[in-house]
């Protein structure tokens, strides 16, 4: 079958993709690849893949390539269901022959509730999907596809879990996907060396944070590895190919998770002598962080969430403060650069855990930092937590534009103080001069200077509408202690 694989548009600038951790609108348009759909794919030749984000294809365009195939294959996010499902109903009355199947996060947690909301979708495949996808293609009845949900006449019929995928070198390259259907140059991560290519050297992760989407409802926990050879024949494939690369970014759930598999995988990466940056752990020790660096390592994202001790302890981040604060030192000793990733709203928030948070990310210092509002998606032990204490609200968890907003208040935190705590955060670490030098200089030195400039325009004009937010929800809530007020005189 002719399948289509899409990253559909949404909002303007909107990253929905597999491999953003929040699928939102950031701060700065930033835009990860797309890889879990490049591997299935890579299975059928009469393919394409289609990233719309990025590569700035319209709704409209979208829906006009609706006759050209038999299969489409969407990957959704929560904030972008809603508009995911339009898409593909229009795309049907294009084509009514089209077979739509949905993948991704929320059609795997509620299958019954996606197929109730849009009668275009003829079945989903839950978790991860590269062999049903490319068995249906080849012919394959539904019925004999594990982890499928399908309409089965009036009904849903839910075929049992498959096992995972334990043989990842058995799939294909996901970088000749990218050379075959997408623009490398069309992707943007304010942190990373432009251009860049990003892939997978394992999947799943072990770690059990409460609140992380992938490993809770699509890749699993389990941790399972692409042999070295495979990653660095990959490595090298890359190189040759894209002409003025600057970086490969190892998106794994976490890299570097064991100490004696990196070390070895670096021995190996260290011989091609090139550039990559990858994500990590705080639990990494100075002989592992060495070899990365020595093997060409430059960046790493890491996931500090909070530097208050109780909520790290509430969100089983399975890190301490004091674990953070010597990785961090380590890393900076040997010259590797650091982007910390930060969270608001987490379980058991308050405006002295977040002070804490951000008193504590000042003295790490680290080169740049991302700052996100915490979103519990279903299917997530977070979830669970907010709705067990009915602290979740109906409000969504975007605005207009597909930026982050809160859909959870704390006693003492309502959304609007959350958001300014977002800002407060931002403002407080970068407007340092010290940190604000460092940024300046980056630019000058990589000469990126246009790009700083339309960062700041990007981050300034968000800056403003938050405020706009934070002051409707305090002109709101002084409304409501007003009106109350008024009832008790009355």
């Amino acid at each position: 079958m002719r399948t289509l694989f899409l990253n559909p548009p949404s909002f303007e600038g909107f990253d929905g993709g597999a491999g953003s951790r929040w699928p939102a609108s950031r701060e700065i348009e930033s835009y990860w690849y797309p890889v879990w759909l490049c591997y299935p794919a890579g299975m059928l030749a009469d393919s394409k893949v289609v990233d719309a984000p990025p590569h700035k294809v319209s709704i409209e365009q979208t829906v006009a390539m609706a006759g050209d195939f038999e299969l489409l294959v969407l990957f959704t996010s929560t904030p972008g269901f809603h508009v995911d499902v339009r898409i593909a109903e229009m795309m049907k009355d294009v084509n009514p022959k089209l077979k739509v199947a949905f993948v991704g996060p929320p059609v795997t947690v509620e299958p019954e509730k996606a197929f109730k909301d849009s009668k275009a979708i003829d079945f989903i495949v839950r978790k991860e999907f590269d062999y049903q996808i490319a068995g249906y293609a080849q012919g394959k009845p539904l019925s004999e596809l594990p982890g499928v949900s399908w309409r089965n006449g009036g009904s849903v019929t839910h075929n049992p879990d498959g096992g995972v995928i334990e043989n990842l070198d058995e799939l294909p390259w996901v970088t000749k996907v990218y050379q075959r259907d997408l623009d490398f140059r069309r992707y943007n991560v304010p942190f990373l060396l432009n251009p860049f290519v990003a892939f997978y050297t394992s999947r799943g992760c072990p770690a059990m944070c409460t609140f992380c989407l992938w490993p809770q409802t699509h890749s699993g926990h389990r941790w399972r590895l692409r042999s070295i050879p495979d990653i660095v024949n990959e490595c090298r494939y890359a190189l040759e190919t894209f002409p003025g690369l600057k970086e490969i970014f190892f998106d794994d759930d976490t890299f570097n998770y064991k100490k004696e598999r990196t070390i070895e995988l670096c021995k190996e990466l260290k011989k091609l002598n090139f550039t990559w940056s990858c994500t990590s752990r705080v639990t990494t020790d100075y002989e592992t962080l060495k070899a990365m660096k020595e093997a060409g390592g430059r960046l790493l994202i890491v996931g500090y969430e909070s530097g208050d001790t109780q909520v790290l302890k509430n969100i089983k981040k399975g890190a301490t403060v004091d674990m953070a604060r010597r990785f961090t030192e380590n890393a900076h000793k040997l010259g590797l650069t650091i982007h910390g990733d930060f969270i608001v709203g987490l379980p058991g928030e308050s405006r002295q855990t977040l002070r804490n948070t951000i008193d504590f990310a000042k003295r790490l210092d680290v080169e740049t930092i991302q700052v996100s509002i915490a979103h519990p998606y279903p299917g997530t032990e977070f979830y669970d937590y907010v709705k067990k204490n009915n602290l979740i609200t109906i409000d969504s968890m975007t605005d207009e534009s597909g930026h982050q907003l809160p859909n959870i208040i704390y006693p003492g935190l309502n959304r609007g103080e959350l958001v300014e705590w977002v800002e407060r955060f931002y403002g407080e670490y970068y407007f340092r001069p010290k940190a604000a030098w460092r940024v300046v200089k980056h630019a000058v030195v990589n000469n990126d200077i246009p790009r700083l400039y339309k960062e700041a325009r990007e981050y300034l004009a968000l800056r403003s509408k938050r405020k706009r937010f934070v002051k409707e929800q305090h002109d709101k809530q002084a409304a409501g202690v007003l009106s109350e007020a008024g009832e008790r005189v009355s």
